[in-house]
């Protein structure tokens, strides 16, 4: 493995970009995991559910890593692409709030695999703390500063009810997380510097109904059109 060079450093890549290379890695490792050694960009696009062109133009950011005629060595990519977005080291992750979502959360056998380590489970609740979740015991929220120093934590998970969740990342932020994977139903206030990312799965429920409702109100359009076709017939 060689250092990477300033430029290497100092490179921009899209955010567009950035969220679709996680999905072109797990594309990757699902076709390593096939006994795939090799694949073009029209096969690795629809492994993702990209066009090709928009895989190579991603891909373009990261280097040349194709070779015409052959295409794309799963394995070389797919390690390129684990360095470029940080997963071929251990991230240890704190999870607070350990409720339903969070017992889930912490059973995800997808983060090992992925390059993160839930080094702690926190909760607020007397009656969760103590149990054992996923191999790990849950510790008391005012464990939290002691945790992430011991472990050097960059990441925090929060799966709180929403009415805690700032206060929650208000503590992790003041004990230096930098990046905050968002669960709550709560939009979070963070200084500059510190990275949230939400996921609200209500939310997503409720795109996919418009979709859905958009699909009814096209068939009934549909059958009315040709009903009226029909009687001018």
């Amino acid at each position: 493995m060689t250092a990477r060079s300033s430029t290497d450093a100092s490179r921009v890549i899209p955010e567009a970009t950035v969220a679709r290379l996680p999905v072109y890695l797990r594309a990757l490792t699902a076709l390593a995991d096939s006994g795939i050694r090799t694949c073009s960009s029209e096969d690795l696009a629809g492994a993702a559910g990209v066009n090709s062109a928009k895989l190579r133009k991603d891909l373009s950011y990261l280097g040349s890593y194709g070779t015409r005629g052959v295409g794309y060595d799963v394995d070389y990519l797919r390690y390129q692409i684990a360095r470029e977005i940080g997963v071929t080291q251990d991230w240890p992750v704190v999870i607070v709030g350990i409720g339903n979502l969070g017992h889930a959360l912490a059973n995800f056998s997808g983060f090992r695999s992925r390059g993160f380590r839930v080094v702690a489970l926190l909760d607020a609740d007397p009656a969760l703390v103590g149990q054992t979740v996923a191999g790990v015991q849950v510790r008391p929220f005012a464990d939290l500063e002691e945790t992430v120093r011991t472990n050097d934590v960059a990441i925090g998970v929060i799966a709180t009810p929403a009415v805690a969740a700032q206060d929650v990342a208000d503590r992790m932020v003041a004990t230096g997380i930098t990046s905050i994977l968002n669960f709550a139903p709560a939009v979070l206030a963070v200084p500059e510097g510190v990275d949230v990312r939400k996921v609200d799965l209500s939310i997503e429920l409720q795109i996919l109904a418009y979709h859905e409702q958009r699909k009814a109100n096209g068939a009934e359009s549909a059958a009315v059109a040709v009903e009226t076709d029909g009687g001018a017939a």
